[in-house]
C-alpha cells in the first residue's frame, strides 16, 4: 500500500486515522528566539513539555494525524519535532518543504535564479524543495510530504508568484501535494487554482487553505468544481469567521454533495509568537483556537446541523487519505 512521510518515518496511508490537515507544533521567528527569546520568554525545556502535553491530548480524543505546513518563514525547526514526536509516538505528524511569505521573497533566494544577477540558472528553491522531499530535510533524515506556500491580502506579487511557481515545478517532478494559504477576502483561492492549473499541478491534490474564512457558497463550490480541497481549517479562530458560521458552511457544502473535497482543522499550535512572549494571549484573544474545538465542540455542530457520520469520516479520514496517496 503507499506510504506517506511522518517525522517518525513511512506511515501506510490507510493507517493515518483521524486526520487534522492544517495544524502547527511551534510558529516561531528563529531569530527572534535566538537574540531576544532565551532567558527571558523561551524556555526550551519548558516549551517542550507542554507541546508533548497538548499533543497526548488531541490524540487522546481520536486524531492519530496532524499535517504541519510549519516552513521557512514559519520557524520549522524539525530536531524539536522529533523529540516531542519521539514522547508522543501515538501521533503521525507529516511535515513541509515551502516558503511562507506574503510579498518578498527572502533575500536568501533574491538574487539566485532565472534572470538574476548572482546566479541565472534553474530556480534553486525547486531543488531545496525536492532535496527535502526526497532525502530529508536539514540532515535529519526526516523527508517532507507536501508542499506549502501563501497567497495573502496583497495578491499575487512577483515574489509570491515566483514561489507559487517553484512549488508546481516540485510538484511536477514529485508529485507530492500542495497546501496553499489563501486570503478568503479577496477570493485568493481563485488565483491558486488558475495559476497552479495552468502550471500543469494536479488540482485534486491542491489544498486551498482557511477556504473556511468564507461563507460564500458561490466561491467555494467553485473552487471545489475545479477538483480542489477546500481548507475548512480554522475552527475557533473567531475574530475572523465565527464557528457557528463556519459550521453552517460546511454543512450547507455537505448538503450540496462537496464532503468529498472538504478538510478540517484548526490552524492551532501549541506556541506562537505573533502575539508577543505571554503564552496566555491567544487563549485570552481566542479561547476556542485550539486542538480540542473540533473534537469537542465542531463535530457535535456539525451532527446536530445534519452532516451524518459518514460525511465526517470523509473529511477526517478519506480526503486526507486521498490526498497523500501518489
Amino acid at each position: 500500500m503507499p506510504a506517506v512521510e511522518s517525522v517518525r518515518g513511512p506511515v501506510d496511508v490507510t493507517a493515518l486515522g483521524r486526520t487534522l490537515m492544517h495544524e502547527h507544533v511551534f510558529v516561531l521567528g528563529t531569530e527572534n528566539v535566538q537574540n531576544y527569546g532565551a532567558g527571558d520568554w523561551w524556555d526550551e525545556e519548558e516549551k517542550v513539555a507542554d507541546a508533548i502535553g497538548k499533543l497526548r491530548e488531541l490524540a487522546g480524543r481520536g486524531v492519530a494525524t496532524i499535517a504541519d505546513p510549519t516552513v521557512w518563514g514559519l520557524g520549522r525547526y524539525i530536531p524539536r519535532i522529533q523529540r516531542i514526536n519521539e514522547q508522543v509516538p501515538e501521533l503521525n505528524i507529516i511535515v513541509a518543504t515551502g516558503i511562507y511569505t506574503y510579498h518578498d521573497i527572502p533575500f536568501q533566494f533574491l538574487h539566485r535564479g532565472p534572470g538574476a544577477l548572482a546566479d541565472d540558472g534553474p530556480d534553486p528553491m525547486i531543488a531545496d524543495f525536492t532535496r527535502d522531499l526526497t532525502e530529508g530535510i536539514a540532515g535529519t533524515g526526516v523527508r517532507a510530504a507536501f508542499l506549502k506556500c501563501a497567497i495573502d491580502a496583497p495578491g499575487l506579487t512577483p515574489a509570491v508568484e515566483r514561489i507559487l511557481r517553484a512549488v508546481a515545478a516540485t510538484h511536477r517532478e514529485t508529485g507530492a501535494p500542495v497546501t496553499v494559504h489563501t486570503e478568503s477576502s479577496i477570493h485568493a483561492g481563485r488565483t491558486v487554482v488558475d495559476l497552479l492549473g495552468k502550471e500543469g499541478v494536479d488540482l485534486a491534490k491542491v489544498v486551498i487553505g482557511h477556504a473556511g474564512d468564507s461563507n460564500d457558497l458561490d466561491y467555494l463550490m467553485e473552487l471545489a468544481d475545479t477538483g480542489a480541497i477546500l481548507g475548512m481549517d480554522r475552527f475557533g479562530l473567531e475574530i475572523i469567521n465565527p464557528t457557528a458560521d463556519r459550521v453552517r458552511t460546511v454543512a450547507a457544502l455537505c448538503e450540496r454533495g462537496y464532503a468529498d473535497r472538504m478538510v478540517l482543522s484548526h490552524d492551532a499550535s501549541c506556541f506562537i509568537d505573533w502575539f508577543g512572549p505571554d503564552p496566555a494571549t491567544v487563549p485570552s484573544m481566542q479561547p476556542n483556537w485550539n486542538y480540542r474545538h473540533i473534537s469537542d465542540d465542531v463535530l457535535p455542530a456539525l451532527r446536530a446541523a445534519g452532516v451524518g457520520d459518514a460525511q465526517i469520516d470523509q473529511m477526517l479520514l478519506d480526503n486526507p487519505r486521498r490526498y497523500f496517496t501518489r
